[in-house]
């Protein structure tokens, strides 16, 4: 891993947010590469030990407590209070791996506006067979009704010039997760790069939102942007 930052590098901010992790914080916070900027963590009201264990493995993180709920808001949380020009968005549950986020980078050196994960392309994939069926029927249904040509739609591996998701979310008041961005990618007309990405399934526990609410929340989101302007 590069300990220096690259040349031609802006400013790095790394935004994970948390629920109950301190068992596979370590599985992701030491391989954040040294020469990012900033980490930052919001903490959804852990009743763990999530917050301290990410403050004994990476000293110099900044630690916000989430006012509100559900993974799209702390999304959007911790991307307003990044300051680097580059956010760098991952999952604290170990099936991210920062050691890639050099090759999420470079699409946007390149002219791209965003760099998301895909774990159908040719990467290492870890994941039951009721959630891959899920994310394929999401991925062809979002696929064809907004003509997007995406392999991947609920990927949490994505890096982007903070200046995006404000222009994605005008108002200030939608929760971001990452169906929501890549329908908003698609019809504000960025350009999007989707990249292969490792998946190591969960390292610890269970995932904190169930299945088939997950499911239904998601389909509500395809349908509903369909319909806002």
């Amino acid at each position: 891993m590069l300990i220096n930052k690259p040349n031609g590098y802006p400013k790095i901010s790394v935004v994970m947010c948390t629920l109950n992790e301190e068992k596979n914080l370590p599985y992701v916070l030491p391989k954040i590469p040294q020469w990012v900027d900033e980490v930052i963590l919001v903490d959804g009201q852990s009743a763990d030990n999530t917050v301290m264990v990410a403050q004994q493995l990476c000293p110099g993180i900044k630690v916000f407590l989430q006012q509100d709920k559900g993974k799209g808001n702390a999304m959007r949380f911790g991307i307003q209070q990044a300051t680097g020009e580059i956010v760098v968005m991952l999952d604290a549950d170990g099936s991210t791996d920062p050691t890639q986020i050099e090759s999420f980078i470079e699409p946007l050196l390149n002219g791209y506006d965003f760099a998301k994960g895909s774990r159908f392309l040719g990467g290492q994939l870890k994941m039951p067979f009721l959630r891959r069926f899920g994310n394929c029927f999401f991925t062809i249904l979002a696929n064809i009704m907004y003509g997007t040509h995406y392999t991947d739609f609920c990927a949490g591996f994505n890096v982007f010039w903070k200046s995006i998701p404000s222009q994605l979310d005008p108002t200030g008041t939608s929760f971001l997760d990452e169906p929501t961005l890549n329908i908003r990618l698609k019809k504000r007309g960025f350009k999007v790069k989707e990249v292969s990405q490792r998946d190591n399934g969960r390292i610890v526990g269970k995932a904190n939102e169930n299945l088939f609410p997950q499911g239904w929340r998601i389909f509500k989101i395809i349908i509903s942007e369909r319909f806002r302007e």
